[in-house]
């Protein structure tokens, strides 16, 4: 808004200039005949405003939905037609007027066929009139109901996701709501199953409903299902029942209240691991063949419901905890109440979980949990408030790391979240709640959930501990069961501490952007002068106020110095004695901020081994990898391999790849070592990249016995780093025997390794292992197919080319049709005629971001 009404200004001022210029221009010409000597002023010309790239075009504004009708409670009894992949459903639903009597009720229900509309009361159900046009039934009541008086309609339908326009976004990948996987069972290597994904909007694609944020219900759902199958649903399971055709009736019922975006099911074969927390239920459902790990994938769970609910004061508030796992999932997990939906990559043997990072397995586990009380319990009352959902479970995977793994592992997840935000932020800077928006789904970004994530742990370093948590416990025993706004959350801190917060909301919250600080220091006369300059686009983002701690170094000791930042250039001074061997500006990495901070190479390598932990050790490594032939610097990249924290040792061995210093030797039979004996997987991993590095140099004998590590992710780094060498017979037959390997990630490297060292004998591998790989494997794999066919006679190519062009064309995922049609471009240089079939590709393709992606190749 604040954009548009600059450009006004700037516009009207042009037009006043203009209009006094030609008033004055006519009055001068009417008066030249009584003088010559009036000379008319001419305006300055306007200032022209310089549109940063980053600033999106205006957006409508998004209002929260109306409320005109209330839900109170939805029934539903479904079972499923799999040739059809239809759901055949019966709702009754519960509701009442908000405010003012209503006379019509309207659902959301896309792409249902109507079966029949009833209205239920004492006496026998009397059919009510409706009008339906595929996304919405208004239902005529028979007379103005109003609020207070609950009235029960009951509605027959039959939901048709797969006949619904096809729609996504990066976030959630398809809005269809209900999805049967394999249903036919034609797919070997895939299980039969179904599930729901309800965020934003898409669970009214199954059973109709008011399909917004700010509406709450309690309900029950019948599954009746082939008794082979198991179910998961909200809440309990209240009853389950046998039927004569062979199927089996569960009815799950929840009796607390939330979002109707928080409903799920799921069906299919899985293995229930039972666990509990505090007496409460709280099971994981997997694959059969993954229930031997399943409580080394979530046994953390009831730990962290214990963390969470002593840290909040509010106790763990639904009935029970599920976690299940589902193939094809088009979302990365989701906080269904009471029943946590994850892809099916978070499952692992015990080999594959040695190589699952924190970030994408438990700190996911984390992130959804914590929606419970952050989404669940209290719940945006309008996407544009998003963050109050997102950023709290983003920040959640903060606390646990920094609660269960100590403050480097929090470090390390804070600066990935920072990396992750200003990488977003080169392209897009939107406030963090924002009702101006295209489309919904536009609000899951990484401001929502990373910016987001940061801006609450500011929040939590100006108030402190213990009112940061008093405040959150304040936040939800107060809005508990209800909807709210950014508002909410300012009045539980100021309420909490007595202090005036709204200017940490407006400039975080409200505004777009981010400080881009420049600090410098000097010393003189027994004094340090820091000057910090906010050289961010002001015109477009605010001037912040920045509270932050600056360490002043005297010989082997620190003195912190708290200072308030207020103003766009500020000179501070503090005492010294001597000259500072450092001074480090915001010294606990607490600012989100792109830091500009000049130091001598003498007082990087003094930070280095005086640091307070693993964010100021690595911005030294960061700053100096590019002085790694100063001896200085390559012994404390040495340093750095030995350090305890295996995040430290691996960003030493990333800035020592091609190392040709004054101690190579050394150093590379130092990588050596850490490429077969580093406890951490990723560290060997990057050990055996960096050695790939160095040209002209032979390894063949760490890469082999790589390819005999515990973990597929140092095996697959090897197959990568043969790559790039020729590789003896006895090697060929170590990566043949890798061949029928089933972890997926290693099938990627053997098909990138393939494309470039491969004969035409591996072709059939390449066919055949297709059918095993996840969509995010086929986007690399597809690529590495399309170069390894360039070998093959144009005669035998037909095969995979025309699974490239299917894949191109029809695959469900997006990114699977991108990485096809890179592949098809892998191929062009030997096939010209692909040119007409990629051209025909682009022109049909209708997702705006494969659009976006085929106009940059």
């Amino acid at each position: 808004m604040r954009i548009s009404v600059l450009v006004i200004i700037g516009l009207v001022l042009l037009a006043d200039f203009s209009a006094v210029g030609q008033a004055r221009k006519s009055s001068a010409s009417a008066t030249s005949k009584r003088t010559s000597a009036t000379k008319i002023p001419v305006p300055p010309p306007a200032p022209v405003i310089t549109v940063p790239a980053w600033l999106p075009p205006d957006a409508p504004y998004q209002p929260a939905a109306p409320q005109l009708t209330d839900l109170v409670d939805t029934k539903l009894d479904v079972r499923f037609d799999y040739a059809h992949q239809y759901l055949l459903g019966t709702a009754t639903l519960t509701v009442h007027a908000h405010f003012y009597p209503q006379r019509a009720l309207v659902l959301n229900a896309k792409g249902f066929d109507i079966k029949s509309v009833q209205l239920l009361g004492s006496a026998s159900p009397k059919t009510l009139p409706y009008t339906y046009d595929g996304r919405q039934l208004t239902i005529a009541l028979d007379r103005a109901y109003p609020r207070g008086q609950n009235y029960q309609v009951r509605i027959g339908y039959v939901a048709k996701p797969n006949e619904l326009p096809a729609g996504g976004s990066a976030a959630i990948t398809s809005d269809k709501g209900l999805y049967f996987i394999n249903p036919l069972g034609k797919e070997p290597t895939k299980p039969r199953q179904i599930w729901t994904q309800g965020e934003t909007q898409s669970n009214s694609c199954w059973f109709p409903t008011i399909d917004h944020p700010n509406q709450r219900m309690t309900q029950e759902i019948a599954l009746t299902v082939e008794d082979k199958f198991k179910t998961l649903s909200n809440g309990l399971l209240v009853s389950s029942r046998k039927n004569a055709d062979g199927t089996r009736t569960d009815t799950w019922r929840q009796g607390l209240s939330a979002a109707p975006y928080l409903t799920m099911l799921a069906v299919g074969d899985f293995a229930v691991v039972p666990d509990t927390w505090r007496g409460k239920a709280v099971d994981y459902y997997v694959e059969p063949r993954y229930a031997g790990t399943a409580k080394a994938i979530f046994g953390h769970t009831p730990e962290m419901m214990e963390f969470f609910s002593k840290k909040l004061g509010v106790d763990f508030p639904w009935e029970k905890y599920a976690q299940i796992a589902v193939r094809d999932y088009v979302s990365g997990a989701m906080e269904n109440t009471t029943a946590t939906v994850h892809g099916a990559a978070i499952q692992g043997t015990r080999r594959e979980l040695l190589d699952m990072p924190y970030e994408t397995s438990e700190s996911v586990i984390a992130h959804e949990l914590f929606h419970h009380w952050f989404g669940d319990l209290v719940t945006c009352e309008a996407w544009s408030n998003l963050p109050l959902n997102e950023s709290f479970a983003n920040y959640a995977q903060y606390l646990w790391a920094e609660h269960e793994y100590g403050p480097d592992q929090a470090a390390l997840v804070q600066q990935q979240d920072l990396a992750h935000y200003l990488e977003e932020a080169e392209a897009k800077r939107v406030p963090l709640i924002r009702p101006h928006y295209e489309n919904r789904e536009d609000m899951f970004d990484r401001h929502s959930y990373e910016k987001g994530g940061r801006v609450l742990h500011m929040l939590r370093q100006q108030v402190g501990d213990d009112a940061f948590f008093a405040s959150l416990n304040r936040y939800l025993t107060q809005n508990k069961f209800s909807a709210v706004d950014i508002s909410r959350l300012r009045v539980a801190f100021e309420e909490t501490t007595g202090e005036d917060l709204g200017w940490f909301f407006d400039q975080w919250f409200m505004q777009r952007g981010h400080p881009e600080l420049k600090v410098t220091h000097t010393y003189a006369n027994g004094q340090v002068l820091l000057r910090v300059q906010q050289v961010q686009d002001t015109l477009f983002q605010p001037v912040y106020r920045l509270p932050t701690t600056v360490t002043v170094w005297q010989k082997e000791k620190p003195l912190d110095h708290r200072i308030l930042i207020t103003k766009a250039d500020q000179t501070f001074a503090f005492p010294a004695a001597e000259t500072p061997p450092l001074v480090k500006f915001d010294s606990e990495g607490q600012l989100l901020a792109q830091l500009d901070e000049q130091r001598t190479q003498e007082e990087l390598l003094f930070q280095f081994y005086h640091a307070k932990g693993y964010l100021q050790k690595y911005e030294v490594l960061d700053e100096l990898q590019n002085k790694t032939t100063d001896f200085a610097v390559s012994g404390l990249m040495r340093n750095a391999l030995q350090d305890k924290f295996f995040a430290i040792r691996r960003a030493a061995l990333d800035h020592l790849r091609g190392y040709h210093g004054p101690t190579a030797n050394t150093v590379r039979s130092e990588i050596q070592r850490l490429a077969t004996t580093d406890p951490s997987s990723a560290v060997r991993a990057q050990a055996l990249i960096t050695l790939a590095s160095f040209s002209n140099e032979n390894f063949l004998t760490t890469y082999q016995a790589a390819l005999r590590d515990s973990s597929y992710l140092v095996e697959a780094a090897a197959v990568e780093a043969l790559a790039k060498m020729p590789t003896p017979a006895t090697v060929r037959s170590q990566l043949a025997a890798l061949e029928t390997t089933p972890n997926t990630g290693l099938v990627v490297a053997l098909a990138s390794y393939y494309a470039q060292r491969g004969t035409i004998d591996q072709y059939t591998w390449y066919l055949r292992r297709l059918p095993d790989l996840t969509d995010n494997d086929l986007y690399a794999y597809l690529p590495a197919f399309g170069t390894f066919m360039v070998q093959m006679p144009v005669i035998e190519r037909e095969r995979g080319l025309q699974i490239l062009e299917d894949m191109a064309r029809r695959h469900p995922q997006y990114i699977v049709r991108l990485g096809a049609y890179r592949g098809l471009l892998n191929l062009m240089p030997s096939q010209p005629d692909l040119k007409s079939k990629l051209l025909d590709i682009k022109t049909k393709e209708t997702d705006e971001r494969l659009k976006a992606f085929y106009n940059l190749m």
